[in-house]
């Protein structure tokens, strides 16, 4: 399981963009991090840089390390169609992600330690790998014996349904993976097609 503890605003804004969600220290300061960030003359990025900073991006987003998004690669490669439409596909249904699109969760980071510690049931069996592979059909609900855990509570109290590839009940607090979402549903600000390119090379 990647678990990155260092300064987060401090990443968002090497990458130019808030990777961790909302981050108001990162709205005042949204130019790259050191003092020249804000003056420094900067030459127009090289394509390697472009293609380094979508693939950094992508794996801070959804917190994986660099083995796990080369393994990720490899199987939205394998897979046929279009490579970058799959990369993502895969990266929003891994089980922690989804907990977080569902609401279950205010953060990705929050998403996965509710999985680890086995708070998070899939078609009622307990899962606790954050990188478990969701799959259209399958229903994602919170562990009866944790449903009244406070952290859950509150997320769940302010969640909105925002995603056409997700359905939740309340009343059994679970959620069902109906499809694989299309690219122009999911939020991310991220060039997949920079990736490719740069894992093509």
């Amino acid at each position: 399981m990647a678990r990155y503890i260092g300064p987060k605003t401090k990443v968002a804004r090497s990458l130019g963009s808030p990777v961790y969600g909302y981050d108001k220290y990162y709205e005042r300061k949204n130019y790259p991090p050191g003092m020249h960030g804000l003056s420094r003359r900067r030459r127009k990025p090289s394509e390697y840089r472009m293609q380094l900073l979508e693939k950094q991006k992508a794996k801070y987003t959804y917190g994986l390390k660099e083995a796990q998004f080369r393994r990720f690669y490899s199987i939205a490669l394998s897979k046929g169609g279009i490579t970058g439409e799959n990369l993502m596909q895969l990266l929003e249904s891994r089980l922690d992600n989804v907990v977080y699109r569902l609401g279950i969760a205010k953060t990705r980071p929050a998403a996965r330690q509710l999985v680890s510690h086995k708070h998070i049931i899939v078609n009622d069996r307990v899962v606790n790998i954050p990188s478990y592979l969701v799959k259209p059909g399958d229903i994602i609900g919170v562990r009866e014996r944790s449903k009244s855990l406070e952290i859950i509570q509150e997320a769940i109290t302010g969640r909105v349904d925002k995603y056409s590839w997700l359905q939740w009940d309340q009343s059994n607090m679970a959620g069902t993976f109906l499809q694989y979402p299309v690219r122009t549903e999911i939020p991310e600000n991220i060039n997949e097609q920079l990736i490719v390119e740069l894992y093509s090379k």
